[in-house]
Protein backbone atom coordinates (compact mmCIF):
# COMPACT_ATOMS: atom_id res chain seq x y z
CA UNK A 1 0.00 0.00 0.00
CA UNK A 2 2.85 2.41 0.65
CA UNK A 3 4.99 1.57 -1.95
CA UNK A 4 1.75 1.95 -4.36
CA UNK A 5 0.78 5.64 -2.59
CA UNK A 6 4.83 6.34 -3.20
CA UNK A 7 4.11 5.63 -7.41
CA UNK A 8 0.94 7.61 -7.18
CA UNK A 9 3.04 10.65 -5.84
CA UNK A 10 6.18 10.13 -8.41
CA UNK A 11 3.72 10.04 -11.24
CA UNK A 12 1.60 13.45 -10.50
CA UNK A 13 0.95 15.77 -13.30
CA UNK A 14 3.38 18.29 -13.17
CA UNK A 15 0.51 21.08 -12.60
CA UNK A 16 -1.05 19.51 -9.55
CA UNK A 17 2.99 19.37 -7.93
CA UNK A 18 3.46 22.85 -8.88
CA UNK A 19 -0.39 23.62 -7.45
CA UNK A 20 0.31 21.86 -3.98
CA UNK A 21 3.28 24.55 -3.42
CA UNK A 22 0.30 27.13 -2.80
CA UNK A 23 -1.20 24.78 -0.20
CA UNK A 24 2.26 25.27 2.42
CA UNK A 25 2.57 28.93 1.41
CA UNK A 26 -1.13 29.72 2.49
CA UNK A 27 -1.40 27.18 5.44
CA UNK A 28 1.03 29.83 7.01
CA UNK A 29 0.24 33.31 5.00
CA UNK A 30 -3.25 33.12 6.33
CA UNK A 31 -2.52 32.77 10.07
CA UNK A 32 -0.32 35.75 9.49
CA UNK A 33 -2.59 38.12 8.02
CA UNK A 34 -5.38 37.12 10.54
CA UNK A 35 -2.97 37.15 13.64
CA UNK A 36 0.02 39.73 13.22
CA UNK A 37 -1.71 42.64 14.28
CA UNK A 38 -3.23 41.24 17.26
CA UNK A 39 -0.68 39.58 18.46
CA UNK A 40 1.66 42.37 18.89
CA UNK A 41 -1.18 45.21 19.99
CA UNK A 42 -3.10 42.85 22.49
CA UNK A 43 -0.39 40.41 23.46
CA UNK A 44 2.56 42.15 23.05
CA UNK A 45 1.61 45.48 23.60
CA UNK A 46 3.45 47.63 21.38
CA UNK A 47 3.17 50.91 21.03
CA UNK A 48 1.95 53.40 18.89
CA UNK A 49 5.15 54.64 17.93
CA UNK A 50 7.03 51.30 17.25
CA UNK A 51 4.16 50.35 15.31
CA UNK A 52 3.84 53.13 13.18
CA UNK A 53 7.96 52.92 12.62
CA UNK A 54 7.89 49.25 12.14
CA UNK A 55 5.00 49.51 9.39
CA UNK A 56 7.16 52.29 7.83
CA UNK A 57 10.56 50.49 7.53
CA UNK A 58 8.52 47.93 6.47
CA UNK A 59 6.98 49.59 3.60
CA UNK A 60 10.35 50.86 2.02
CA UNK A 61 11.60 47.15 2.63
CA UNK A 62 8.56 45.12 1.27
CA UNK A 63 8.60 47.97 -1.98
CA UNK A 64 11.87 47.28 -2.22
CA UNK A 65 12.96 43.61 -2.05
CA UNK A 66 10.58 41.90 -4.69
CA UNK A 67 12.92 44.03 -7.14
CA UNK A 68 16.11 43.88 -5.58
CA UNK A 69 15.79 39.83 -5.35
CA UNK A 70 14.15 39.66 -9.04
CA UNK A 71 17.26 41.60 -10.45
CA UNK A 72 19.55 39.35 -8.70
CA UNK A 73 17.75 36.59 -10.29
CA UNK A 74 17.00 37.36 -13.72
CA UNK A 75 19.27 40.22 -14.61
CA UNK A 76 21.17 36.97 -16.58
CA UNK A 77 17.80 36.64 -19.15
CA UNK A 78 17.55 40.44 -19.59
CA UNK A 79 20.12 40.71 -22.52
CA UNK A 80 19.20 39.70 -26.22
CA UNK A 81 20.05 36.60 -27.77
CA UNK A 82 24.17 36.48 -27.08
CA UNK A 83 26.31 33.80 -29.43
CA UNK A 84 26.93 30.65 -27.43
CA UNK A 85 25.47 31.61 -24.54
CA UNK A 86 21.83 29.83 -24.65
CA UNK A 87 19.93 29.07 -20.97
CA UNK A 88 17.01 26.58 -21.83
CA UNK A 89 14.34 26.21 -20.06
CA UNK A 90 14.87 23.13 -17.95
CA UNK A 91 17.90 25.86 -16.55
CA UNK A 92 15.68 28.58 -16.02
CA UNK A 93 12.91 26.00 -14.07
CA UNK A 94 15.76 24.22 -12.46
CA UNK A 95 16.87 27.71 -11.09
CA UNK A 96 13.62 28.66 -9.76
CA UNK A 97 12.92 25.27 -8.21
CA UNK A 98 16.23 25.41 -6.49
CA UNK A 99 15.50 28.67 -5.29
CA UNK A 100 12.40 27.48 -4.00
CA UNK A 101 13.79 24.31 -2.20
CA UNK A 102 16.22 26.92 -0.16
CA UNK A 103 13.60 29.39 0.67
CA UNK A 104 10.35 27.56 1.57
CA UNK A 105 11.74 25.92 4.78
CA UNK A 106 13.28 28.96 5.16
CA UNK A 107 9.96 31.09 4.82
CA UNK A 108 8.23 28.56 7.23
CA UNK A 109 11.01 28.57 9.72
CA UNK A 110 10.16 32.92 9.86
CA UNK A 111 6.49 32.70 10.19
CA UNK A 112 7.42 30.91 13.72
CA UNK A 113 9.49 33.72 15.02
CA UNK A 114 5.81 36.08 15.68
CA UNK A 115 4.26 33.87 18.11
CA UNK A 116 7.18 33.95 20.78
CA UNK A 117 8.34 37.18 22.88
CA UNK A 118 11.93 37.42 22.29
CA UNK A 119 12.88 41.07 22.01
CA UNK A 120 11.22 44.43 22.62
CA UNK A 121 7.78 44.53 20.93
CA UNK A 122 8.68 47.22 18.84
CA UNK A 123 12.36 45.79 17.82
CA UNK A 124 10.62 42.14 17.33
CA UNK A 125 7.83 43.55 15.21
CA UNK A 126 9.76 45.41 12.58
CA UNK A 127 12.85 42.24 12.32
CA UNK A 128 9.90 39.88 12.14
CA UNK A 129 8.48 41.38 9.70
CA UNK A 130 11.37 42.09 7.67
CA UNK A 131 12.71 38.36 7.73
CA UNK A 132 9.22 37.13 7.31
CA UNK A 133 8.32 38.93 3.99
CA UNK A 134 12.04 38.70 2.52
CA UNK A 135 11.58 34.89 2.56
CA UNK A 136 8.02 35.09 1.08
CA UNK A 137 9.31 37.33 -1.64
CA UNK A 138 11.59 34.96 -3.04
CA UNK A 139 8.81 32.04 -2.72
CA UNK A 140 6.11 33.82 -4.65
CA UNK A 141 8.75 35.50 -7.13
CA UNK A 142 10.25 32.19 -8.44
CA UNK A 143 6.49 30.40 -8.08
CA UNK A 144 4.58 32.83 -9.93
CA UNK A 145 7.76 33.20 -12.30
CA UNK A 146 7.27 29.24 -13.31
CA UNK A 147 3.68 30.01 -14.44
CA UNK A 148 4.92 31.96 -17.21
CA UNK A 149 8.25 29.39 -17.31
CA UNK A 150 6.17 26.00 -17.74
CA UNK A 151 3.55 26.88 -20.14
CA UNK A 152 2.98 29.91 -23.04
CA UNK A 153 -0.95 29.18 -23.92
CA UNK A 154 -3.80 30.51 -21.75
CA UNK A 155 -5.25 27.28 -21.46
CA UNK A 156 -2.08 25.72 -19.92
CA UNK A 157 -1.59 28.81 -17.30
CA UNK A 158 -4.81 28.69 -16.26
CA UNK A 159 -4.86 24.66 -16.40
CA UNK A 160 -1.71 25.42 -13.59
CA UNK A 161 -3.54 28.43 -12.05
CA UNK A 162 -6.63 25.85 -11.06
CA UNK A 163 -4.17 23.74 -9.08
CA UNK A 164 -2.57 26.81 -6.99
CA UNK A 165 -6.52 28.05 -6.43
CA UNK A 166 -7.37 24.56 -4.97
CA UNK A 167 -4.53 23.70 -3.33
CA UNK A 168 -4.83 27.54 -1.36
CA UNK A 169 -8.29 26.94 -0.74
CA UNK A 170 -7.24 23.42 1.35
CA UNK A 171 -4.72 25.54 2.87
CA UNK A 172 -7.33 28.16 4.09
CA UNK A 173 -8.72 25.48 6.71
CA UNK A 174 -5.73 26.68 8.74
CA UNK A 175 -8.06 29.30 9.66
CA UNK A 176 -10.99 27.13 10.96
CA UNK A 177 -8.49 25.57 12.94
CA UNK A 178 -6.96 28.00 14.41
CA UNK A 179 -10.14 30.45 15.90
CA UNK A 180 -10.11 27.03 18.01
CA UNK A 181 -6.93 27.36 19.53
CA UNK A 182 -6.64 31.22 19.22
CA UNK A 183 -6.21 32.69 22.71
CA UNK A 184 -4.86 35.92 24.26
CA UNK A 185 -4.78 35.09 27.45
CA UNK A 186 -2.90 31.31 27.13
CA UNK A 187 -1.08 31.11 24.14
CA UNK A 188 0.70 27.78 23.66
CA UNK A 189 -1.76 25.64 22.44
CA UNK A 190 -1.54 28.11 19.50
CA UNK A 191 1.82 28.23 19.69
CA UNK A 192 2.30 24.57 18.99
CA UNK A 193 -0.16 24.59 16.24
CA UNK A 194 1.76 26.93 14.43
CA UNK A 195 4.82 24.86 15.10
CA UNK A 196 2.61 22.05 13.57
CA UNK A 197 1.74 24.01 10.31
CA UNK A 198 5.19 25.27 10.11
CA UNK A 199 6.61 21.70 9.98
CA UNK A 200 4.04 20.82 7.23
CA UNK A 201 4.90 23.63 5.23
CA UNK A 202 8.64 22.80 5.71
CA UNK A 203 7.81 18.73 4.37
CA UNK A 204 5.60 20.19 1.81
CA UNK A 205 8.10 22.42 0.52
CA UNK A 206 11.22 19.81 0.35
CA UNK A 207 8.68 17.07 -1.53
CA UNK A 208 7.57 19.17 -3.91
CA UNK A 209 10.36 21.00 -5.12
CA UNK A 210 12.82 17.62 -5.05
CA UNK A 211 10.06 16.00 -7.35
CA UNK A 212 9.58 19.01 -9.91
CA UNK A 213 13.43 19.00 -9.91
CA UNK A 214 13.68 15.48 -10.68
CA UNK A 215 11.38 15.49 -13.64
CA UNK A 216 13.18 18.55 -14.82
CA UNK A 217 16.75 17.29 -14.77
CA UNK A 218 15.87 14.40 -16.72
CA UNK A 219 13.93 16.71 -19.46
CA UNK A 220 17.27 19.18 -19.17
CA UNK A 221 19.57 15.96 -19.71
CA UNK A 222 18.03 14.53 -23.10
CA UNK A 223 17.86 18.15 -24.03
CA UNK A 224 21.65 18.03 -23.59
CA UNK A 225 22.16 15.00 -25.64
CA UNK A 226 20.45 16.22 -28.41
CA UNK A 227 22.12 19.47 -28.76
CA UNK A 228 25.32 17.59 -28.57
CA UNK A 229 24.47 15.73 -31.15
CA UNK A 230 22.95 18.39 -33.57
CA UNK A 231 26.41 20.60 -33.04
CA UNK A 232 27.83 18.27 -35.35
CA UNK A 233 25.33 19.13 -37.81
CA UNK A 234 25.14 23.12 -37.19
CA UNK A 235 25.90 25.40 -39.49
CA UNK A 236 28.73 27.98 -39.17
CA UNK A 237 27.28 31.24 -38.60
CA UNK A 238 28.89 34.77 -39.28
CA UNK A 239 29.90 35.95 -35.82
CA UNK A 240 27.67 38.12 -34.30
CA UNK A 241 29.28 40.88 -32.04
CA UNK A 242 28.23 39.95 -28.17
CA UNK A 243 25.51 42.46 -26.88
CA UNK A 244 26.94 43.99 -23.23
CA UNK A 245 24.04 43.19 -20.66
CA UNK A 246 21.34 45.88 -19.82
CA UNK A 247 22.19 47.67 -16.29
CA UNK A 248 18.83 48.61 -14.35
CA UNK A 249 18.54 52.06 -15.38
CA UNK A 250 18.13 50.59 -18.80
CA UNK A 251 15.05 47.89 -17.88
CA UNK A 252 13.43 50.82 -15.84
CA UNK A 253 13.56 52.62 -19.12
CA UNK A 254 12.26 49.82 -20.35
CA UNK A 255 9.57 49.75 -18.78
CA UNK A 256 8.76 53.08 -18.39
CA UNK A 257 7.61 53.04 -22.35
CA UNK A 258 5.72 49.60 -21.83
CA UNK A 259 2.43 51.10 -21.65
CA UNK A 260 0.18 48.15 -20.26
CA UNK A 261 2.30 47.72 -17.51
CA UNK A 262 2.12 50.99 -16.12
CA UNK A 263 -1.96 50.82 -16.48
CA UNK A 264 -1.62 47.30 -14.59
CA UNK A 265 0.31 48.51 -11.79
CA UNK A 266 -1.87 51.32 -11.09
CA UNK A 267 -5.07 48.92 -11.12
CA UNK A 268 -2.94 46.64 -9.04
CA UNK A 269 -2.01 48.82 -6.28
CA UNK A 270 -5.48 49.81 -5.54
CA UNK A 271 -5.89 46.38 -5.50
CA UNK A 272 -3.54 44.98 -3.34
CA UNK A 273 -4.63 47.74 -0.94
CA UNK A 274 -7.91 46.50 -1.03
CA UNK A 275 -7.25 43.00 0.11
CA UNK A 276 -4.83 43.99 2.68
CA UNK A 277 -7.44 46.46 3.67
CA UNK A 278 -10.23 43.32 4.12
CA UNK A 279 -8.05 41.28 5.70
CA UNK A 280 -6.99 43.44 8.43
CA UNK A 281 -10.68 44.88 9.02
CA UNK A 282 -12.41 42.02 8.58
CA UNK A 283 -12.61 40.96 12.43
CA UNK A 284 -13.06 44.61 13.02
CA UNK A 285 -16.22 44.95 11.02
CA UNK A 286 -17.36 41.00 12.63
CA UNK A 287 -17.01 42.79 16.43
CA UNK A 288 -18.40 46.40 15.97
CA UNK A 289 -21.62 45.80 13.16
CA UNK A 290 -22.89 42.25 13.74
CA UNK A 291 -21.39 40.79 17.38
CA UNK A 292 -24.57 42.19 18.93
CA UNK A 293 -26.50 39.69 16.37
CA UNK A 294 -24.75 37.23 15.61
CA UNK A 295 -22.97 34.33 17.83
CA UNK A 296 -19.33 33.55 17.49
CA UNK A 297 -19.89 30.32 15.77
CA UNK A 298 -21.31 32.24 12.80
CA UNK A 299 -18.50 34.63 13.09
CA UNK A 300 -15.63 32.42 13.23
CA UNK A 301 -18.20 30.71 9.82
CA UNK A 302 -17.89 33.75 8.20
CA UNK A 303 -14.07 34.34 8.70
CA UNK A 304 -13.45 30.96 7.54
CA UNK A 305 -15.67 31.54 4.74
CA UNK A 306 -13.68 34.56 3.49
CA UNK A 307 -10.69 32.81 3.44
CA UNK A 308 -11.62 29.76 1.62
CA UNK A 309 -14.04 30.55 -1.05
CA UNK A 310 -12.52 32.73 -3.00
CA UNK A 311 -10.01 30.03 -4.32
CA UNK A 312 -13.08 28.16 -4.47
CA UNK A 313 -14.77 30.56 -6.13
CA UNK A 314 -11.53 31.13 -8.54
CA UNK A 315 -12.26 27.79 -9.77
CA UNK A 316 -15.46 29.21 -11.56
CA UNK A 317 -13.13 32.33 -12.34
CA UNK A 318 -11.12 30.36 -14.03
CA UNK A 319 -13.58 28.17 -16.26
CA UNK A 320 -14.73 32.31 -17.25
CA UNK A 321 -11.76 33.41 -18.34
CA UNK A 322 -11.13 30.51 -20.94
CA UNK A 323 -13.76 31.36 -22.67
CA UNK A 324 -14.50 35.14 -22.01
CA UNK A 325 -10.88 36.23 -21.19
CA UNK A 326 -8.92 37.69 -18.31
CA UNK A 327 -9.97 41.09 -19.10
CA UNK A 328 -13.85 40.95 -19.06
CA UNK A 329 -13.87 38.64 -16.30
CA UNK A 330 -11.87 41.52 -13.90
CA UNK A 331 -13.81 44.10 -15.64
CA UNK A 332 -17.14 42.03 -14.30
CA UNK A 333 -15.78 41.55 -11.24
CA UNK A 334 -14.66 45.37 -10.33
CA UNK A 335 -18.60 46.39 -11.74
CA UNK A 336 -19.49 43.79 -9.12
CA UNK A 337 -18.13 45.48 -6.16
CA UNK A 338 -19.24 48.95 -6.93
CA UNK A 339 -22.94 47.65 -7.25
CA UNK A 340 -22.58 45.56 -4.44
CA UNK A 341 -21.20 48.31 -2.13
CA UNK A 342 -23.87 50.89 -3.67
CA UNK A 343 -26.65 48.39 -2.53
CA UNK A 344 -25.00 48.33 0.77
CA UNK A 345 -25.07 51.77 1.06
CA UNK A 346 -28.19 52.74 0.60
CA UNK A 347 -30.13 49.23 3.29
CA UNK A 348 -27.98 50.78 5.76
CA UNK A 349 -26.14 49.16 8.54
CA UNK A 350 -29.10 48.17 10.29
CA UNK A 351 -29.81 44.88 7.55
CA UNK A 352 -27.71 42.14 9.09
CA UNK A 353 -28.29 39.24 6.65
CA UNK A 354 -27.49 41.59 4.09
CA UNK A 355 -24.56 42.86 5.81
CA UNK A 356 -23.23 39.15 6.83
CA UNK A 357 -23.54 38.50 2.69
CA UNK A 358 -22.03 41.60 1.76
CA UNK A 359 -19.43 41.76 4.84
CA UNK A 360 -17.71 38.02 3.12
CA UNK A 361 -19.06 38.68 -0.42
CA UNK A 362 -16.88 41.86 -0.57
CA UNK A 363 -13.61 39.89 0.72
CA UNK A 364 -14.11 36.79 -1.82
CA UNK A 365 -14.78 39.14 -4.49
CA UNK A 366 -11.74 40.87 -3.62
CA UNK A 367 -9.50 38.18 -3.24
CA UNK A 368 -10.51 35.88 -6.07
CA UNK A 369 -9.32 39.42 -8.50
CA UNK A 370 -6.11 39.10 -6.80
CA UNK A 371 -5.78 35.42 -7.64
CA UNK A 372 -6.55 36.35 -11.52
CA UNK A 373 -3.97 38.95 -11.77
CA UNK A 374 -0.59 36.63 -12.18
CA UNK A 375 -2.39 35.70 -15.34
CA UNK A 376 -2.00 39.27 -16.21
CA UNK A 377 1.08 39.60 -15.52
CA UNK A 378 2.27 36.29 -17.00
CA UNK A 379 1.07 38.23 -20.25
CA UNK A 380 3.33 40.97 -19.50
CA UNK A 381 6.00 38.74 -19.18
CA UNK A 382 5.10 37.70 -22.89
CA UNK A 383 4.56 40.97 -24.54
CA UNK A 384 8.27 42.09 -22.38
CA UNK A 385 9.96 39.40 -24.28
CA UNK A 386 8.45 40.65 -27.27
CA UNK A 387 8.93 44.20 -27.42
CA UNK A 388 12.45 44.29 -25.90
CA UNK A 389 13.75 40.67 -28.06
CA UNK A 390 15.05 39.10 -24.77
CA UNK A 391 16.75 35.52 -25.10
CA UNK A 392 14.86 34.82 -21.94
CA UNK A 393 11.87 35.92 -20.29
CA UNK A 394 12.49 37.91 -17.57
CA UNK A 395 9.79 36.11 -15.35
CA UNK A 396 10.90 37.25 -11.87
CA UNK A 397 11.77 40.25 -12.51
CA UNK A 398 9.06 41.47 -14.18
CA UNK A 399 7.04 40.26 -10.70
CA UNK A 400 9.35 42.06 -8.46
CA UNK A 401 9.12 44.94 -10.22
CA UNK A 402 4.77 44.94 -10.12
CA UNK A 403 5.30 44.17 -6.44
CA UNK A 404 7.48 47.43 -6.24
CA UNK A 405 4.74 49.42 -7.25
CA UNK A 406 1.89 47.58 -5.59
CA UNK A 407 3.33 46.23 -2.56
CA UNK A 408 2.78 49.57 -0.63
CA UNK A 409 -0.60 48.73 -0.47
CA UNK A 410 0.10 46.27 1.91
CA UNK A 411 1.16 48.81 4.36
CA UNK A 412 -0.81 51.72 3.69
CA UNK A 413 -4.34 49.61 4.34
CA UNK A 414 -3.80 49.21 8.06
CA UNK A 415 -2.11 53.17 8.03
CA UNK A 416 -5.06 54.34 6.62
CA UNK A 417 -7.87 52.34 7.70
CA UNK A 418 -6.73 52.77 11.63
CA UNK A 419 -6.49 56.33 10.76
CA UNK A 420 -9.73 57.17 9.16
CA UNK A 421 -11.26 55.33 11.84
CA UNK A 422 -9.97 57.40 14.59
CA UNK A 423 -10.14 60.68 12.46
CA UNK A 424 -13.79 59.76 12.17
CA UNK A 425 -14.65 57.85 15.43
CA UNK A 426 -11.88 59.23 17.43
CA UNK A 427 -11.64 54.92 18.41
CA UNK A 428 -7.53 54.12 18.63
CA UNK A 429 -6.77 50.30 19.06
CA UNK A 430 -3.37 52.04 20.53
CA UNK A 431 -5.43 52.50 23.73
CA UNK A 432 -4.43 50.20 26.67
CA UNK A 433 -8.03 49.58 27.28
CA UNK A 434 -9.01 46.24 26.96
CA UNK A 435 -12.41 47.07 25.38
CA UNK A 436 -10.86 48.51 22.28
CA UNK A 437 -9.60 45.33 20.85
CA UNK A 438 -10.39 45.53 17.63
CA UNK A 439 -9.11 41.73 16.37
CA UNK A 440 -11.36 39.82 17.74
CA UNK A 441 -14.96 38.77 16.83
CA UNK A 442 -16.32 38.87 20.78
CA UNK A 443 -19.03 40.31 22.29
CA UNK A 444 -18.68 44.00 23.72
CA UNK A 445 -18.63 44.68 27.02
CA UNK A 446 -21.55 47.48 28.03
CA UNK A 447 -18.98 50.00 29.22
CA UNK A 448 -18.16 50.07 25.57
CA UNK A 449 -21.79 51.33 24.87
CA UNK A 450 -21.41 55.07 25.17
CA UNK A 451 -18.67 54.95 22.13
CA UNK A 452 -20.84 52.04 19.65
CA UNK A 453 -23.07 54.11 17.59
CA UNK A 454 -20.35 56.16 16.75
CA UNK A 455 -18.14 53.51 16.06
CA UNK A 456 -20.47 51.27 14.44
CA UNK A 457 -21.52 54.20 12.20
CA UNK A 458 -17.55 54.86 11.39
CA UNK A 459 -17.34 51.07 10.31
CA UNK A 460 -20.07 51.23 7.85
CA UNK A 461 -19.16 54.10 6.37
CA UNK A 462 -15.36 52.08 5.97
CA UNK A 463 -16.97 49.19 4.76
CA UNK A 464 -18.86 50.41 2.24
CA UNK A 465 -17.10 53.41 0.98
CA UNK A 466 -13.63 52.07 0.35
CA UNK A 467 -14.91 49.24 -1.77
CA UNK A 468 -16.91 52.05 -3.94
CA UNK A 469 -13.67 54.43 -4.27
CA UNK A 470 -11.58 51.57 -5.26
CA UNK A 471 -13.54 50.05 -7.81
CA UNK A 472 -13.86 53.45 -9.67
CA UNK A 473 -10.15 53.70 -9.05
CA UNK A 474 -10.12 50.20 -10.71
CA UNK A 475 -12.30 50.68 -13.77
CA UNK A 476 -10.77 53.90 -15.17
CA UNK A 477 -6.87 52.61 -15.15
CA UNK A 478 -8.73 49.12 -16.60
CA UNK A 479 -9.98 50.74 -18.97
CA UNK A 480 -6.74 51.71 -20.78
CA UNK A 481 -5.38 48.43 -20.47
CA UNK A 482 -4.89 46.95 -24.37
CA UNK A 483 -3.13 43.29 -23.91
CA UNK A 484 -6.79 41.42 -24.51
CA UNK A 485 -8.55 40.05 -27.63
CA UNK A 486 -6.21 40.41 -30.57
CA UNK A 487 -3.37 42.34 -29.07
CA UNK A 488 -2.73 39.20 -26.86
CA UNK A 489 -3.30 36.64 -29.48
CA UNK A 490 -0.44 38.41 -31.41
CA UNK A 491 2.18 38.93 -28.76
CA UNK A 492 1.87 35.15 -27.55
CA UNK A 493 2.14 34.23 -31.25
CA UNK A 494 5.52 36.29 -31.46
CA UNK A 495 6.77 34.92 -28.59
CA UNK A 496 6.19 31.28 -29.55
CA UNK A 497 8.07 32.14 -32.83
CA UNK A 498 11.01 33.92 -30.92
CA UNK A 499 11.31 30.82 -28.42
CA UNK A 500 11.58 28.58 -31.43
CA UNK A 501 13.61 30.42 -33.35
CA UNK A 502 16.63 30.26 -30.98
CA UNK A 503 16.88 26.87 -31.95
CA UNK A 504 20.04 26.26 -34.02
CA UNK A 505 19.73 25.72 -37.76
CA UNK A 506 20.19 22.40 -39.01
CA UNK A 507 21.48 21.18 -42.08
CA UNK A 508 18.75 19.58 -44.21
CA UNK A 509 19.07 15.86 -44.32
Amino acid sequence: MGLRLLACVFHLPTAVIYGSLSLFVSILHNVFLLYYVDTFVSVYKIDKLSFWIGETVFLIWNSLNDPLFGWLSDRVFLSTQQAGAEISSPEVVLKRLRALSHNGPLFAISFLAFWVAWAHPGLQFLLCLCMYDSFLTMVDLHHNALLADLAVSAKDRTSLNFYCSLFSAIGSLSVFMSYAVWNKEDFFSFRIFCVLLALCSIVGFTLSTQLLRQRFQADGKVKWDQESTLKELYIEKLSVPQEKRITLAEYLQQLSRHRNFLWFVCMNLVQVFHCHFNSNFFPLFLEHLLSDQISVSTGSFLLGVSYIAPHLNNLYFLSLCRRCGVYAVVRGLFFLKLALSVVMLLAGPDQVYLLCIFIASNRVFTEGTCKLLNLVVTDLVDEDLVLNRRKQAASALLFGMVALVTKPGQTFAPLIGTWLLCAYTGYDIFQRNPLNNVVSAQPKLESAAALEPTLRQGCFYLLVFVPITCALLQLLSWSQFSLHGKRLQVVKAQRQSLTQGQAPEVKTI
